[in-house]
């Protein structure tokens, strides 16, 4: 059974598929606790399913090493086979990649390598490609380079804009997230040694 934490930033709606899925007696992960780096409306969730829940305010710190070496201190009292970002909207620091990686994964809303980046639905309608996809990664110390665990293709559809080709890609964001998990505990798949990873 893996020890999940999942890091959110905002309303948190991988999370809470997520932990749907954990009331699963045949699911073989369970989530001990969600962290974020402000009041995130995600805590909602972990409230709904009895989560622990803790708050790491980046803007509590006086750089994002020294918020790194606290969120280090959180992550650490739970112990996490892995380390889930669920929307978080800030980049790790090496500190903490260098602790957790590969153990640390994260879903992207494009088929990298294509469009990495915070702004990866948007760049990919500016682009006009006819489909771009979601990904399932290890994270690293670059920004959306790690490894690629799962990916799918979603297709850019006549009158897309970026928030309806979003809304699209959620769904199969949290379906690969889940599924990606699911391999892992199993023994299906597993996480590159930092030897393979690019």
């Amino acid at each position: 059974m893996l020890r999940l934490v999942v890091l959110i930033s905002g309303g948190g709606s991988n999370l809470r598929a997520l932990l749907e899925r954990c009331e699963d007696a045949e699911f073989p992960a369970r989530v001990v606790a969600v962290g974020a780096d402000r009041d995130a409306a995600g805590f909602a969730h972990a409230e709904d399913f009895g989560i622990p829940a803790f708050s790491v305010p980046f803007t509590a710190f006086p750089s994002r090493e020294a918020w790194g070496e606290e969120l280090l201190v959180q992550l650490e009292q739970w112990a996490p086979d892995l380390v889930l970002l669920s929307g978080l909207m800030r980049l790790l620091p090496a500190v903490v990649v260098d602790r957790w990686s590969p153990r640390i994964l994260n879903t992207h809303p494009a088929f990298l390598p294509e469009f990495p980046g915070a702004h990866a639905v948007r760049d990919a309608l500016a682009a006009g490609v006819v489909e771009t996809g979601a990904s399932v990664i290890v994270v690293d110390r670059g920004v959306d380079s790690g490894p690629v665990l799962a990916q799918e293709r979603v297709p850019v559809l006549p009158g897309d804009t970026a928030a309806r080709l979003h809304e699209r890609i959620k769904p199969v964001e949290r379906r690969l997230l889940i599924h990606t998990v699911q391999r892992l505990a199993t023994g299906e798949l597993r996480l590159p040694t930092p030897e393979e990873s690019p």
